[in-house]
């Protein structure tokens, strides 16, 4: 075989071997674990998986559902999901006891954390005097935050066991909530429309619904997580601008228990408060997460004395998957 025939051969060898890296990669699995059971709030992520967004990047992507007693965050920890549907608060906090979690993209520029109320309290002034069902959760995260900003005490709370049926029962009960769960619930079995304060429009600053990774992923696996996140984001703008119903689809199957109905309510609401949407995402486009709204929240939770002001705050994320995206609304 003459040289340059030899050289050919290597190159369509090299081809051939590119090829098959190019299809292995289109067959690297990863897993997102959510937060909750599959509902509209992660229709984002649905819809790539349902378009096949996240095969087009070369993932084989597997979406587990969290629930009420699943740490998500100690079973990435653990090495059993590649990243999660992370929180800020949480994402933080863990770094006080070294485990090195990291967020990457908020897929909700807001906290769909809600306080809900009968409907004559009109304004968040009135909660004084009110009672107010807060979970073992809330009290560490958005109370000390909420009693601070409003003059609340401890002694008007009382344990939230997520059944609405005391909060129907007494006007003189405020209760925390989903922006899309409860106050759906309420209007749809008590017959009447609750006053709803979304505790992110006065002020309370974490971003949610976050894709959130190990430092170690994100160093080991960096294309495969970019991967994820552009197809992630552009999921959530399919989802929100055409058609959901492939996704939608999806979500049922993996949550029997959710209803069109319930659907339809939330993708209303992500859409009507500016959820994916709104804040940066507007003008830096959808996932963006920045230092200085970073900061804002470290700084909330220095305040309320619910972290170590030692912990390094620029360690808990970074913004190099979402900066240069502009998955722009």
């Amino acid at each position: 075989m003459t040289l340059w025939k030899r050289r050919i051969a290597a190159t369509a060898t090299a081809l051939l071997c590119l090829g098959a890296a190019g299809q292995a990669a289109a067959q690297e699995k990863f897993t997102y674990l959510t937060n909750w059971f599959a509902q509209a709030e992660h229709g984002g992520f649905y819809q790539a998986l349902a378009d096949g967004s996240y095969k087009a990047a070369g993932l084989d992507v597997t979406i587990r559902m969290g629930g009420p007693q699943v740490n998500i965050m100690q079973i990435m920890a653990a090495g059993q999901a590649d990243c999660i549907m992370g929180y800020d608060v949480e994402t933080m906090k863990v770094h006080e006891r070294g485990i090195r979690a990291v967020t990457v993209a908020a897929s909700f520029q807001k906290d769909p954390q809600v306080l809900i109320a009968h409907p004559n309290v009109t304004k968040m002034e009135d909660l004084k005097g009110k009672t107010i069902l807060v979970s073992s959760a809330g009290m560490t995260t958005y109370w000390p935050w909420l009693k601070a900003k409003y003059g609340l005490t401890d002694s008007q709370v009382r344990p939230y066991t997520f059944n609405i049926q005391p909060f129907v029962a007494d006007k003189n009960v405020v209760q925390q909530g989903y922006l899309s769960s409860e106050p759906f619930a309420i209007e749809t079995t008590a017959g009447f429309k609750p006053s709803v304060f979304l505790m992110s429009d006065f002020g309370w600053p974490p971003y949610s619904t976050t894709i959130t990774c190990m430092e170690k992923t994100i160093r080991e696996r960096p294309q495969a997580v970019a991967a994820f996140v552009k197809a992630s984001m552009e999921g959530w703008k399919k989802y929100l601008t055409g058609d959901p119903s492939a996704a939608n689809a999806l979500i049922k199957k993996d949550n029997p228990n959710m209803t069109d109905a319930k659907i339809a309510n939330a993708i209303a609401l992500l859409k009507s408060t500016g959820m994916v949407f709104g804040g940066d995402a507007a003008t830096k486009g959808v996932g963006i997460i920045t230092e200085a709204r970073m900061k804002a929240t470290f700084d909330m939770l220095v305040a309320n004395q619910l972290i170590d002001p030692k912990v390094d705050f620029k360690a808990t994320f970074t913004d190099q998957f979402v900066k240069d995206l502009k998955v722009m609304p």
